[in-house]
């Protein structure tokens, strides 16, 4: 009994993705309400629209397939094409994501650290960034969960200004910590 070959030879795996948008013949819908420039908007079948569109040297896009008749346009696919990616490339330079950074802290953190710390994170929050602060207990030092409570406590009412604290601090394994979010309008 021969296997089929694997791999790239195999018909399956050749399958080309079925393009986003159905355009011209490969419309399966009997009538389409066309909507575009230079045409009257309307319900036509799609051969008369396939006309219209073949008329002004242009293609008939379906835009919106799950609509009762689907939604046709009249337009130049690949211009249409270069708009959408064009607009997908901007809202995405547009959308900054807004990164967690993250601040170590150990049950005796002193004074001088806590202030080094506290003045990275002010900018962190400043600049529109989350903060997570987080105390690292090590070994037997887990009996001293109420010295990271009041540190992360303390964290939080200095950067009160410029933060906000979503949850008092949790202790998850031997790390404790609290999350700190930008206040609105503070962002520069």
């Amino acid at each position: 009994m021969a296997l089929a070959p694997r791999g790239r030879f195999n018909p399956r795996f050749n399958r080309q993705p079925e393009p986003e948008h159905r355009i011209n013949e490969r419309i399966r819908a009997l009538q389409i309400r066309l909507v575009g420039d230079n045409v009257t908007v309307g319900i036509y079948s799609t051969q008369e629209a396939l006309k219209i569109a073949q008329e002004q040297e242009l293609d008939l896009v379906e835009i919106s397939p799950t609509a009762d008749p689907p939604v046709c346009k009249i337009i130049d696919y690949k211009k249409f094409l270069y708009e959408k990616k064009k607009k997908e490339k901007e809202m995405k330079a547009n959308s900054k994501q807004s990164e967690i950074k993250e601040i170590r802290f150990t049950p005796s953190t002193d004074d001088h650290d806590f202030n080094f710390k506290a003045k990275h994170a002010e900018g962190f929050l400043k600049d529109g960034n989350k903060v997570k602060a987080y105390v690292q207990f090590k070994g037997r030092a887990i009996m001293f969960q109420d010295r990271g409570q009041l540190l992360l406590l303390k964290f939080a009412e200095r950067l009160a200004e410029v933060g906000t604290l979503e949850s008092m601090p949790k202790l998850e394994g031997k790390r404790m910590f609290a999350i700190f979010t930008p206040k609105t309008g503070k962002k520069k």
